[in-house]
Parts: C-alpha cells; sequence; structure tokens
C-alpha cells in the first residue's frame, strides 16, 4: 500500500520480484518449478499519470511485441484515482473506492461482497486490539498486586475494564467493591477483559 508518491517504484517491484523468486526456488531445483509470481502495489495517487485503475507490467521483446516471452513475473499497480471504469470490473472500481475513504465513508455499504468481508476482518481486528489492551492492562494490575499484596488495585481494574463496556450497575460494583476473596476477583477480571457487555460479564459470573 502506497499513500505517498515513490519516485523509484519500478525499483522496488524490481526488487520484490527478486526477492520472492529467491525464496520459491531450492537449491538444485529446475527453474521450470519457478510458480508465477505478482507484485501488487496500492496505490492512493495515479503512479503513471493514465487515470487508470490498473496498469499491468510484464515482460516482453521491444523488437517485435508479437513474440511471446513468458518469465510468469507479473508487476500490477493498482490506484484509487482512475477514471476509466468501464475497462475493469465493478468489484475492482468498489474496492478502490473502498481503500480511498475516509475513516467514516469507509463503515459505508459499497454493495460488494469482498469489501464486506474486507469491512468485517476489520472490525474483527478492532475488537481484538480491544480485547488485547484490556488484558495488558490486567497483567500490570495483577503484577502490582502480587508486588503489594492488595486486593483493591484488582478491585478498581475489574470496574475499569467494565466501565468500558458500558455503564457499570451500582449493585455489580458494590459487590465487586465488597469482594474480599482474591482468588474470586482475580477469576472476575479475567471473565471481564473477555466479555464485550455488562450483560455478557453478568452472564458468565452467575
Amino acid at each position: 500500500m502506497q499513500v505517498g508518491r515513490e519516485t523509484a517504484l519500478e525499483k522496488r517491484v524490481r526488487y520484490y520480484h527478486s526477492q520472492i523468486d529467491m525464496e520459491l526456488l531450492a537449491s538444485g531445483c529446475d527453474y521450470s518449478e519457478l510458480p508465477d509470481t505478482y507484485v501488487i502495489f496500492i496505490c492512493d495517487y495515479d503512479p503513471f499519470g493514465g487515470k487508470r485503475y490498473c496498469y499491468t507490467f510484464e515482460t516482453s521483446c521491444n523488437e517485435d511485441a508479437s513474440i511471446e516471452y513468458h518469465s510468469g513475473s507479473k508487476s500490477i499497480f493498482l490506484s484509487t484515482c482512475g477514471e476509466n471504469e468501464s475497462e475493469v470490473t465493478r468489484e475492482l472500481v468498489k474496492f478502490l473506492k473502498f481503500v480511498k475513504a475516509d475513516l467514516k465513508e469507509s463503515e459505508e455499504d459499497f454493495e460488494d461482497d469482498f469489501v464486506k468481508k474486507i469491512q468485517k476482518s476489520i472490525h474483527h481486528i478492532k475488537g481484538n486490539r480491544e480485547m488485547e489492551e484490556r488484558f495488558m492492562l490486567m497483567e500490570l494490575l495483577l503484577r502490582d498486586e502480587r508486588r503489594e499484596g492488595r486486593a483493591e488495585g484488582v478491585r478498581l481494574a475489574c470496574l475499569d475494564i467494565l466501565s468500558d463496556l458500558g455503564d457499570v450497575p451500582s449493585d455489580l460494583e458494590k459487590s465487586i467493591m465488597e469482594e474480599t476473596d482474591l482468588e474470586i476477583l482475580k477469576n472476575w477480571i479475567k471473565l471481564a477483559a473477555k466479555a464485550d457487555s455488562i450483560e455478557s460479564f453478568l452472564d458468565s459470573v452467575k
């Protein structure tokens, strides 16, 4: 993905192809075993000024373009700034419009199954990151608790994590703050880190 204009984009593509080939062919193997390779750059600008959504490059003979030269190496540049919708697939245009969209626009319905899969994956990744942050916070606070030998930090950590899920009911807050069993508190904080709502947390501790 390229958001800024690169002066040596073609040389970078050449380098990537060479690195791929080095990994694909084991020592002593025949060159015919090399599979086709593709290097694809998604550019948030027009890399060649042709107002195209897609530029595809393969090797050819300068002296006679009719001669077929199958090296199996393709370089593809996709541009979000294309204007030739009639020459490419509808799916490609939808995808590149999604890539170009700002944060708010990227949540819209692009009426494309592939874009919907990407949106779903992004939501899943964001959710996992939030959960990961909760677990990191939990680990830090549990470490502090072990060092200081007090349960107060665990109670507060549990409430802090739950507050990210919504308003904590007063009776739940009271139950947490009055709990003295450290093992129960540790279990609650783990359940809070995994929960996606206050309701799911309450269901898990029943």
